[in-house]
């Protein structure tokens, strides 16, 4: 078997930057296969200072204070790949990463069991009015009392948004007793008993529980405001440890204020801290039967060590053999192993005749194509083609001119 020639980047030379604290995992993964340059910060960055931190970084990791935004993007001029080290990925202008081939990668599932457990401990604590006793027990007050305190058992668990976190909490859910209805944009294959219903107002109306799991969109931002948390029992509990944009504060805070929710617990905020030592503002401070949490739904060090690989392990199967499985927002190729082929990435505006053209490229330069993938999305066209290793370069300076390439990369 003939020895292959390296063309790829030597791993020493790929910069990895990983921000805001990423779990240690991350890191390990990394050097497990064969990855050093890497640095770690434990803070987020911003504006020009994450511009000029990333010029010249490879792989980037963050968290969600750190936004990537169009500016800086267009100023990391080697970066080949943005790992979000958390399930959101609003924090990046993924468009923008797209057009500039630059595929996003996140943790979907590995804190799911995390926030599913806050949720479901807040429902039973304000259930319970546990905010309000405990805070008179602070102030010296001894108040027993049954008044307004009630079991989960039997109770209603409306789960808005019915992804991987939604559909475990209701499974959690319903192993007390709870029974569970959901409402989705889409229609949902249900797990256990739980019932799609109608309508957010259906849902509202029924629940004693209601909770958000919601991504962040123009569609999303405020569904909950004054004219839905109307519709809620006056004996019910609202929980949002999604986004923070999805609820109007003020009214909720209102609503509080005037007994006509039982409680609220509240983990994400439209404008949060950009560090622990920024100071928090909310209209909902000092409402006695309102839980507030900085952004800790999926903070548990179990979730940290599982999303730090989940994510490590999607990035470096893109940079070692351009497999895109689960990427937000780029066309998703898997791929399997290379077999003593080099293996070319071809990044491409999706317009018509870009594959025609790769293949005359290839077919006039006598280039035999052991193997061929393809995949697009509305914007983007990713092919792979594996090709005799003696040919690789020529193919990788003829593919550069096809019209609508955005970039290219050859791997051994």
């Amino acid at each position: 078997m003939t020895q292959l020639t390296q063309t790829s980047f030597d791993k020493a030379k790929i910069r990895i930057l990983l921000l805001e604290g990423v779990h240690a995992s991350a890191v390990n993964s990394f050097r497990e296969h064969g990855y050093s340059n890497i640095t770690e910060l434990s803070h987020a960055l911003s504006g020009d200072e994450l511009c000029d931190a990333i010029s010249d970084v490879h792989v980037l990791g963050l968290r969600s204070r750190s936004q990537l935004n169009a500016r800086c993007l267009a100023a990391a001029r080697r970066l080949m790949a943005v790992g979000c080290y958390c399930i959101g990925t609003n924090q990046v202008e993924l468009g923008c990463a797209a057009i500039s081939g630059i595929p996003v990668f996140n943790a979907p599932f590995s804190n799911t069991r995390s926030v599913a457990e806050l949720v479901l401990a807040e429902a039973i604590l304000l259930l319970r009015g546990v905010p309000q006793k405990s805070l008179q027990m602070h102030q010296g007050i001894w108040q027993k009392s049954a008044r307004a305190s009630f079991e989960v058992r039997g109770k209603t668990l409306g789960v808005i948004g019915y992804g991987n976190i939604g559909a475990q909490l209701g499974v959690l859910a319903e192993a007390l007793g709870m029974r569970v209805v959901f409402h989705d944009s889409v229609k949902k294959l249900n797990l256990g008993n739980a019932h799609q219903v109608a309508n957010l107002a259906e849902l509202l109306k029924l629940s004693d529980v209601v909770s958000l799991h919601v991504p962040a969109t123009e569609q999303t931002r405020n569904m909950i405001g004054a004219l839905e948390l109307a519709l809620m029992k006056p004996t019910a509990v609202f929980i949002n440890a999604s986004r923070g944009n999805v609820v109007d504060l003020d009214a909720l805070g209102e609503r509080l204020l005037a007994g006509q929710l039982l409680g609220a617990a509240i983990d994400v905020f439209p404008h949060e801290p950009g560090s622990n030592d920024d100071p928090f503002a909310s209209p909902l401070i000092g409402k006695p039967n309102t839980l507030l949490t900085p952004h800790i739904g999926g903070s548990t060090l179990e979730a940290q060590v599982n999303i730090g690989i989940e994510v490590s392990e999607k990035l470096i199967r893109y940079s070692d053999n351009g497999s895109t499985l689960s990427a937000v927002n780029f066309p998703q190729v898997t791929l399997p192993e290379q077999d003593n082929k080099h293996r070319l990435l071809h990044i491409h505006h999706n317009v018509p005749g870009v594959l025609s053209a790769i293949n005359q490229v290839v077919s006039e330069a006598g280039i035999n194509i052991s193997a061929q993938y393809l995949q697009t999305n509305s914007t983007i066209g990713y092919v792979v083609m594996d090709v005799d290793a003696e040919y690789s370069s020529t193919a990788l300076d003829r593919l550069t001119e096809v019209p609508g390439t955005i970039r290219t990369r050859v791997l051994f």
